[in-house]
């Protein structure tokens, strides 16, 4: 069994992608929080209303590109 470099290449891209996805993704949600307690009661609320929703589907479509990226790696290593 060898194993296929030009996966692997791709799914080492992925990876160093899903580490900075994995440091925005809560960095993302907790601004969101800060700017809901900050704009309580004024019209900006709504901002930070968008700045959760956009938080919410970052967290998902990270963990989806976390499965993806490892299934890329192993695909890679074992050669499925």
């Amino acid at each position: 069994m060898s194993t296929n470099l030009d996966l692997l290449g791709k799914g080492l891209k992925y990876l160093g992608l899903l580490i900075f996805l994995f440091i925005a993704s809560p960095i993302t949600l907790t601004m969101g929080f800060k700017a809901l307690k900050k704009f309580k009661d004024t019209p900006q609320e709504y901002i930070s209303y968008l700045l959760l929703v956009f938080a919410a589907i970052l967290i998902i479509f990270t963990i989806y590109f976390a499965f993806k990226t490892f299934n890329i790696l192993l695909k890679a290593i074992f050669n499925n």
